[in-house]
């Protein structure tokens, strides 16, 4: 497993790559588990009311979360670009800067 973690705006999200022989969890629309790498993470907006409080550049703001969209691949390069964009695009939709968000792709230890 590889974790792939954002850091912006005082928050954080983290999202996973499972590699080949992991099992990823199983979700609604998973890709085929043949997938060489496959990348789940949650995505989430910003509402106006409802949802769970975050605090983003030291303000509340509400998020709704949408389902977990796992998306396999081939090559563990193309999983970690989508990864990265992922996140980058989970803190726009936040209204952090994605260029200001820092990402980092380590890998997980065994339990």
């Amino acid at each position: 497993m590889i974790l792939v973690r954002g850091s912006g705006g005082g928050t954080d999200l983290t999202g996973t790559v499972f590699e080949r022989g992991e099992k990823p969890p199983v979700y609604k629309g998973a890709p085929d588990e043949d997938a060489a790498y496959v990348w789940v993470c949650d995505a989430f907006y910003e509402v106006e009311s409802g949802g769970s409080a975050l605090t983003v550049n030291g303000e509340e703001i509400r998020v709704a979360f949408e389902e977990p969209m796992p998306r396999g691949f081939d090559t563990k390069s193309a999983a970690l670009d989508a990864a990265e964009e992922h996140v980058r695009t989970q803190f726009a939709r936040i209204g952090v800067d994605p260029d200001e968000v820092e990402v980092e792709a380590t890998k997980a230890e065994p339990v």
